[in-house]
């Protein structure tokens, strides 16, 4: 079975990708169930479809499965059969040390959120925080990009300080 492991923070210091080259990704959903979310994602010239089950108590793993798909196919998706609004970001990629961290930096409905994610190998995993890292939101599900759909960022009444 595949399983994501991961840990989610806001960005404090945004200008973390300014001299980094990102990928624009839009992405959709056609189930956001919390316990399994099925979602469509074009990324560059790439595209994917990923389905997700429930997350762990500290919302730090859940099963994910992941499988390459025609990009017509994944367009016509997000353009028929996904919810609204769809997800739009750009994602930068840093690595540091072992560890890749993937900053997302969100458009449309989503302006203004910038959230870092970093894979683990296990829930046990020590990560050394960089210094633009601001709060940790992991498990929190406000911030799973399957809940911006039906609460987008720009709805919130008072977003969270990184």
């Amino acid at each position: 079975m595949g399983v994501e492991i991961e840990r989610k923070f806001l960005v404090r210091d945004k200008s973390v990708v300014a001299n980094l080259v990102g990928t624009a990704m839009r992405q959709g959903y056609l189930s956001v169930d919390p316990e399994r979310t099925v979602r469509v994602r074009v990324a560059g010239l790439r595209a994917f479809v990923t389905i997700k089950g429930a997350g762990s108590e500290s919302g730090a793993s859940r099963a994910e499965y992941e499988y390459g798909i025609p990009a017509p196919d994944a367009e016509e998706l997000l353009d028929r059969l996904a919810l609204r609004p769809l997800i739009e970001k750009t994602r930068y990629r840093l690595p540091a040390g072992d560890l890749v961290w993937e900053i997302d930096v969100f458009r449309g409905d989503n302006d203004g959120l910038v959230v870092a994610e970093v894979e683990l190998p296990s829930e046990a995993t020590e990560v050394a925080l960089p210094e633009w890292i601001g709060t940790e939101v992991t498990g929190d599900q406000r911030y799973y990009n399957a809940s911006l759909v039906s609460r987008p960022y720009r709805d919130w009444d008072e977003p969270p300080a990184g």
